[in-house]
């Protein structure tokens, strides 16, 4: 039977991707090998218990919409992972993973919306990024991929632009640049992308504005 450690799941608004706005269901998994400064799921690190993906699917179809989004912690350090949003795909539902980007994203399946975060220096993770999952890496599928760039400071807009620009993000993919909650804020950071002609997608955490930054299950 296959299992996952599992922090959290809950029905609430999709606060960001190309997919903001939309009613989710979020299955949150324990565990984390990175420890980036702005992180707001510290709680994901240890606190969780062992669900079986059968009992997850049941959990989600109790909900109504058709949209899931797989987070963390990170969800690819645990293998059922994938069986899990497969099984939600054939199910017809539309998934979507966010991961940190430190571990390979080529065998996640195709139908899933991957929200891959490239870390900034800034962000106490950097160099943390696997080069496989870059669009030069012919094994690697752009299709339904998003970039994101949290940005905490100008050093790390300018490194972000650079990254993206230098790897062909911009021409093949969603390219999301959000403000680091409580260090820079949306206004900086939108009048930082119209200054500099940056492509790139502004994106704020909605769920922050409609609920306190702090409210778990949200």
């Amino acid at each position: 039977m296959a299992e996952l450690k599992i922090n959290e799941v809950f029905y609430s608004i999709q606060g960001e991707t190309s997919w903001v706005g939309y009613p989710t269901v979020f299955i949150r998994t324990s565990g984390c090998n990175l420890r980036c400064r702005y992180c707001d799921t510290t709680y994901a690190f240890y606190q969780g218990e062992v669900r079986s993906v059968d009992s997850l699917i049941t959990e989600v179809q109790s909900h109504p919409g058709k949209h899931v989004c797989l987070t963390g912690g990170e969800p690819l350090l645990q293998a059922a992972s994938h069986e899990l949003m497969k099984r939600l795909c054939d199910l017809g539902y539309n998934v979507s993973l966010e991961t940190s980007g430190s571990l390979d994203c080529t065998k996640v399946d195709p139908r899933v919306k991957k929200i891959i975060d490239i870390k900034t220096p800034d962000s106490g993770a950097a160099d943390s990024f696997h080069l496989s999952n870059l669009p030069s890496n012919p094994e690697f599928s752009v299709v339904n991929t998003e970039f994101k760039f949290v940005i905490c400071s100008e050093n790390d807009f300018f490194w972000a632009q650079n990254f993206a620009e230098k790897n062909q993000l911009f021409e093949q993919t969603e390219v999301l640049f959000s403000p680091a909650h409580r260090r820079i804020d949306a206004k900086w950071l939108a009048t930082k992308i119209l200054a500099s002609k940056c492509p790139a997608r502004l994106q704020t955490q909605l769920h922050k504005f409609i609920w306190s930054a702090h409210t778990r299950g949200v």
